[in-house]
C-alpha cells in the first residue's frame, strides 16, 4: 500500500516523512500521479523484483513486452482503478501510462503501444493442465510461487535500516465472495455466502502472507506452515528481534502454541473461546465486577424511582452507566488438546447487558506484563489489522474474481 503514504505539500513530493522529489506547483492529476508512482517503483524496485520471480520461455526475438513491463502495467492499472484486464485494450494507448513504463518519451510519438488484454492475460493465467510452459503455445510465462511468496518478506526486511527490537505478526482470515461457479468456492455460514477464505499475515502495514483457500477448510489451515516459513526468513536477517504472534480464537491451536514456545524470542497472544471451567475460575472476579456495577447504578436507580414510574426509562438510563471491567490471570490446561498448562487472561465485563467474558492465552509471563495491560496493549490493537484487509480489498481490489 505504498501509494497510500504519498503526500504532496508545498511543491514537494513525500513518501511518509521522506522527501522524494520537487515539482512545479499546481494540482497533480491521476495521470501525473501514476508517473510519480512509477518513479517510486523504480526507487524501491518492487515490480522489478517480482518480475524476476517469473521464468519467460518466450522466444526473445519476438517479445515486445518483458515480464517486468507486463507486471508493472498491470499493477499501475490497478492503482489507477482499472481492475479488469479488458481495460488494458484502451489503457495501452494512454500517454501517461506509456511515460510511466518508459514506452513514450514524447507525447507526439505514436510508437510503443503497451500490452493489450490478451498479452497481459498470458502473465496471469496458466491452467494447471499446462505441465510444461516451454512447449506450450500460449502459456510460456511460468511463475515461481516460492520466490513470489519470499519476496513479500524480503521487501518487509529491506524496509528497515537496522533490525527492530520487536515486531508483531497478525494472523486473520476474511471472506472473498464469488459470483459464478469458481473452482474451490463453497458456501460459508459465517460469511453468509459462497466465497473463498484467504489467510492473511501482516506486520504493521506490511503484507507478508496472502494465501487463497477454499472456505470449507479449517480457519487455521496452513497458518502454522506460513508462520514457520516467514519466521525462518526473518531469523536469517534478524536473530535478536523479539516476535509476538497474534490472532483470534481461530488460531488457538496446540501446534501453533507449541511451535512458538519452542522458538527463541517468539511469544504469542491469541484469543480463545470460553467454557465452564474458565467461567468457574473467574467466579470471584465476576462477583466483584457485578458488585461494582450495581454500586454505580444504585444512586441513579433511586433517583429514577423518585422521578419516573416507567421501567423502560430506567433501562435506558442503565445503558449510560459505565461498564465494570476486571481482569484475571490463571494457569489453565484443557483436558485433552493442550500438552501443558498455559497462562490465560480473562476479561470480565458487567453492564446493562449483563456479563460478557473474553479470554486470551499467552506465553508472556505475568511477571513481565500484568493481565490488564496484556489484554489492552498487546491483544486489542490487533483490530487494526482489519484496516489492512480493507485496504487490500477496497484499494487494491484483492477480492476481484
Amino acid at each position: 500500500m505504498f501509494y497510500k503514504q504519498i503526500l504532496i505539500m508545498g511543491g514537494k513530493l513525500f513518501l511518509g516523512n521522506h522527501l522524494i522529489a520537487n515539482f512545479d506547483g499546481g494540482l497533480i492529476t491521476s495521470d501525473a500521479g501514476i508517473v510519480w508512482i512509477a518513479e517510486l517503483d523504480k526507487k524501491l524496485g518492487i515490480t522489478e523484483k517480482f518480475g524476476n520471480c517469473f521464468q519467460d520461455h518466450r522466444h526473445q526475438s519476438y517479445v515486445d513486452h518483458s515480464v517486468h513491463e507486463l507486471l508493472a502495467q498491470r499493477l499501475y492499472g490497478i492503482i489507477l482503478g482499472y481492475e479488469d484486464v479488458n481495460d488494458h485494450d484502451k489503457l495501452r494507448h494512454d500517454p501517461a501510462l506509456k511515460i510511466a513504463l518508459e514506452k513514450l518519451n514524447e507525447l507526439e510519438d505514436k510508437k510503443g503501444w503497451l500490452a493489450g488484454k490478451s498479452t497481459i492475460n498470458r502473465l496471469e493465467y496458466c491452467p494447471e493442465t499446462i505441465l510444461d510452459q516451454k512447449t506450450s503455445r500460449y502459456h510460456k510465462i511460468e511463475p515461481n510461487f516460492e520466490a513470489i511468496e519470499k519476496s513479500f518478506v524480503e521487501f518487509f526486511l529491506e524496509s528497515y535500516k537496522k533490525p527492530p527490537l520487536s515486531i508483531i505478526l497478525d494472523m486473520d482470515v476474511t471472506d472473498d465472495q464469488v459470483h459464478g461457479n469458481q473452482e474451490g468456492a463453497f458456501f460459508n455460514s459465517y460469511y453468509h455466502g459462497v466465497c473463498y477464505a484467504p489467510l492473511y499475515i501482516f506486520c504493521g502495514h506490511h503484507l507478508l502472507v496472502a494465501k487463497l483457500r477454499s472456505s470449507n477448510v479449517d480457519p487455521a489451515d496452513g497458518a502454522l506452515d506460513e508462520l514457520q516459513r516467514i519466521i525462518g526468513l526473518i531469523r536469517e536477517k534478524w536473530s535478536e528481534t523479539h516476535i509476538l504472534v497474534r490472532g483470534d480464537s481461530a488460531y488457538a491451536r496446540e501446534e501453533i502454541f507449541y511451535f512458538c514456545e519452542n522458538q527463541p524470542l517468539v511469544d504469542y497472544v491469541i484469543a480463545m473461546g470460553t467454557n465452564g471451567v474458565l467461567k468457574l475460575r473467574a467466579d470471584d472476579v465476576i462477583e466483584k465486577a457485578k458488585h461494582e456495577y450495581e454500586k454505580k447504578l444504585a444512586p441513579i436507580t433511586e433517583l429514577m424511582d423518585s422521578l419516573f414510574q416507567k421501567k423502560e426509562d430506567l433501562e435506558e438510563v442503565k445503558k449510560l452507566v459505565p461498564i465494570s471491567t476486571w481482569y484475571r490471570s490463571i494457569r489453565y490446561k484443557t483436558e485433552k488438546s493442550w500438552s501443558c498448562q498455559r497462562r490465560v487472561v480473562t476479561k470480565v465485563c458487567y453492564g446493562s447487558d449483563g456479563l460478557k467474558m473474553r479470554h486470551v492465552v499467552t506465553s508472556l509471563p505475568a511477571s513481565k506484563i500484568p493481565p490488564s495491560k496484556l489484554y489492552t496493549k498487546k491483544y486489542c490493537p490487533r483490530g487494526e489489522m482489519e484496516n489492512r484487509i480493507k485496504e487490500q480489498q477496497l484499494d487494491l481490489l484483492a477480492d476481484r474474481n
